[in-house]
């Protein structure tokens, strides 16, 4: 008789409900991926009702399927998704691109902003610790073409904070361990970011801490692709700065 570890079929059900959620941006159904455990759509709403309870999972309408709650992208962060390796010609791509436009620092934070963008189709963002007032950003329209940023009133929230250079500065610039940190959702503490999650690396120059890069996007963004990627950003700049 075999034996059913319930707990790791939990794990396993809403790690393929994000991922699928990520994917397709629309509520995912227990028929979605009842087929992928050889299970039925019944005891796949079971599991689903169990992890709303434990909330991890939401239904955003009355009927439907579900979207992951803040809670459910963190626990799938910590411990659920496995980190994809950046292939070779990412990798080239991003060194490639961040060499260009290195004649002054400014040149390169600003292009550094770029190639986030770039990589991550969101909004790369770049600040200096010793220039308080100046942040460098682009990619802002890609966050307004996902779906979940339709609405004109979260747009212009959005934009507004973002603009409010202050503001986004003490988010960006808040004390972290670890090479990256994610913030989701209202972790962020403004209610004009609750769809959004915020991605975090550090810099350095001259072997000083001096800055922070981040990608803004929603909640439901590939972490396991960005999460590397700005590690990786982060060391390409650390070592291109190493001329300044």
């Amino acid at each position: 008789m075999r034996t059913v570890d319930y707990n790791s079929r939990r794990k396993s059900v809403l790690n393929s409900a994000i991922n699928r959620y990520i994917k397709d941006a629309v509520p995912v159904a227990s028929d979605d991926i009842a087929e992928e455990f050889d299970l039925s759509p019944a005891t796949i709403r079971n599991i689903f009702s169990e992890l709303d309870e434990s909330g991890y999972l939401k239904h955003p309408y009355t009927s439907g399927g579900r979207v992951p709650t803040d809670k459910g992208y963190r626990y799938y962060v910590d411990f659920l998704i496995q980190q994809m390796e950046l292939v070779d010609d990412e990798k080239q791509r991003i060194l490639k691109d961040c060499k260009r436009k290195m004649r002054r620092l400014d040149d390169a934070l600003e292009n550094t902003s770029e190639v986030i963008s770039e990589i991550t189709q969101y909004a790369g963002i770049v600040s200096f610790l010793e220039w308080q007032d100046k942040i460098f950003y682009k990619g802002i329209s890609r966050i307004l073409d996902q779906p979940e940023f339709r609405d004109a009133d979260k747009i212009r929230l959005l934009v507004r904070l973002i603009e409010d250079k202050k503001r986004l500065l003490d988010i960006i610039n808040r004390d972290f361990s670890g090479a990256v940190k994610v913030y989701i959702g209202s972790e962020l503490g403004f209610p004009e970011m609750e769809n959004c999650s915020l991605i975090v690396s550090s810099f350095k120059l001259k072997n000083q801490p001096s800055g922070r890069l981040a990608v803004l996007g929603p909640m439901r963004m590939e972490y396991n692709h960005i999460i590397p990627a700005m590690e990786y950003i982060s060391e390409v700049l650390n070592r291109i700065l190493e001329d300044f």
